[in-house]
């Protein structure tokens, strides 16, 4: 790691950062619309983004910087168990190729903002919309806190902030203007900025990932030599080689499949969606976005070059920044590290505003004031947008780093849990209210509990997300044990609430509405005043 600043790198930064930051207060006026003030605007551009802007708003929206940093450091520092990202995104595209198109249709029928607007209207209860969008918004607090944590590794690796006994301030203060200023445009544009500055950081991050992949290993001796250092580190160090070790090959394929499951549930996932103007552009996109699972497997790819390379690091999330450091010029360096740094400005943007949409429809509104109007959810929602990224800045400041990466792990844990309201209720109106609120606090207890009591080598609780799985004996996610304990309550509690003759909610939507367009008569983008912030 340089002793000093990398100035050329540092400018090229710079460049690229302020040219984003200027996008990102123009797209206020991009496709600027008669009525601002509502969250459909503010929220959700308008829903009005077509096919590209959707592939880039949502590739910018899942692929992070922290994608960009930690996937190949957990193949740096684990071997082929890291390349657990590239199926599960694989697996999630025919899955949300099922139930995407449904949510947007009922969704622009009856103006709903979030899952948990879908989840009120569908099952006519608060107190289980109420647990879902409590859920999103715990679980994306320290998803935006990584983006933070990746912004800072590229400014460490360039020497920016000074060393460890600098002031506190001085070191954090360059973390703290890219902070400020994505407050501020996400606070101004809302949607439209990420989704315009998504093309720079998706372009960026396309052409750093291809001139790495041929010029690296270019500079190595190629993959033969790539892969035999690889593989000599992790049979030294007894992590199993290129191949997953037998005893890991179920945490590898239950981690797979629990992500693959729970990534959609994430509310800015599910922003991004709603943003697109058809249904048939939300089945356009799930065919072309697996575009991103190539580029990832070539990220990951990355980890072996780091080995390759000699990197060493003690924060392995340093592994990918440094291995630029050292093997690309000064001037390319600096644009791989602005793809990361953009990298993480687009989906903390979006992560803002979705967990802030969440509050404002489903807390706010629901609860506090039932009769905000439009203009009145806008101010409170952008407010909220500020105060979000404020928590996880601080988060950042005062907290380790691997006690936010534990913390995203814990996230991923609890957002599965929302599955069955959400993806159950596009497809069935079978459970029951009250057994989807008793599997939800279920996983939700289990899944939390079981984190707590796993240790890492620097951690005595929340070390991990993997377990043994109880009855098989074997080591797998505990997100995913908890989510098959989640059904399994759920559709014994709905036996019993039937045979019981429970009290259903009231359900606003009808078969129909599953599968309007935009252009169908009826189709609406506010909520109906019968049933706006309403007790069903």
């Amino acid at each position: 790691m340089n002793d000093g600043v990398n100035g050329v790198a540092l400018g090229v930064f710079i460049f690229f950062f302020l040219a984003v930051t200027v996008m990102g207060f123009l797209a206020a006026r991009w496709r600027k619309a008669e009525n601002e003030h509502s969250l459909d605007e503010w929220g959700l551009g308008g829903r009005s983004f077509g096919t590209w802007v959707t592939w880039f708003l949502l590739g910018g929206d899942l692929y992070t910087a922290y994608t960009f940093v930690a996937v190949p450091a957990a193949v740096y520092a684990a071997g082929a168990a890291g390349f657990f990202a590239v199926p599960y995104t694989i697996l999630v595209y025919p899955l949300i190729f099922t139930f995407l198109p449904r949510l947007w249709s009922v969704s622009h029928k009856h103006g709903y903002v979030t899952t948990s607007d879908f989840v009120r209207g569908r099952f006519g209860s608060k107190g289980l919309s109420l647990a879902v969008a409590l859920t999103g918004i715990l679980a994306t607090m320290p998803y935006i806190a990584l983006q933070l944590v990746g912004i800072q590794a590229v400014l460490d690796v360039m020497g920016v902030g000074g060393g460890e006994d600098t002031n506190w301030f001085i070191k954090d203060l360059p973390l703290l203007i890219a902070f400020g200023v994505l407050a501020a445009y996400t606070y101004s544009s809302g949607l439209r900025a990420p989704a315009l500055i998504a093309f720079v950081k998706d372009t960026l991050i396309y052409i750093v990932i291809t001139v790495a992949i041929i010029y690296i290993p270019i500079k190595l001796g190629g993959f033969d030599e790539i892969f035999a250092k690889a593989g000599e580190k992790y049979e030294a160090a007894g992590a199993g080689g290129l191949v997953p070790a037998q005893g890991a090959q179920w945490t590898y394929a239950t981690l797979a499949l629990g992500s693959a499951l729970a990534l959609f549930m994430y509310p800015h996932s599910i922003t991004a969606t709603l943003s697109s103007r058809s249904r048939d552009v939300i089945r356009r996109n799930t065919t072309i976005l697996p575009l991103y699972s190539l580029m990832l497997g070539l990220l990951a790819l990355l980890g072996f070059m780091a080995i390759a390379a000699g990197v060493k690091v003690k924060n392995g999330q340093l592994a990918i920044p440094q291995l630029f450091e050292n093997m690309f010029p000064d001037w390319f360096a600096g644009v791989a590290f602005a793809a990361i740094g953009i990298g993480a400005l687009v989906p903390a943007a979006i992560m803002s505003i979705a967990a802030a949409n969440l509050f404002t429809r489903n807390i706010y509104k629901d609860f506090i004031k039932p009769d905000a109007t439009p203009a009145q959810e806008t101010k409170v929602s952008k407010l909220v947008s500020l105060l979000v990224k404020v928590g996880a800045l601080v988060f950042v400041l005062t907290m380790d780093k691997t006690v936010a990466i534990n913390f995203q792990l814990l996230g991923g844990i609890w957002i599965l849990q929302t599955f069955p309201a959400l993806v159950g209720g596009l497809f069935t109106r079978w459970f029951h209210r009250w057994a989807l609120l008793g599997g939800w606090a279920v996983g939700m207890l289990y899944g939390t509990i079981a984190a707590y009591g796993v240790a890492s080598p620097t951690q005595k609780h929340f070390g991990g997300s993997s377990k043994e799985i109880p009855g098989i004996g074997e080591i797998g996610y505990i997100g995913l044990t908890a989510f098959v304990l989640n059904v399994a309550v759920t559709v014994v509690l709905t036996f019993v609430l039937r045979a019981a003759k429970a009290p259903d909610g009231i359900d606003e939507t009808r078969p129909e509405d599953y599968t309007a367009d935009a252009g169908d008569p009826g189709v609406q983008t506010e909520l109906p005043p019968a049933t706006s912030g309403a007790a069903h």
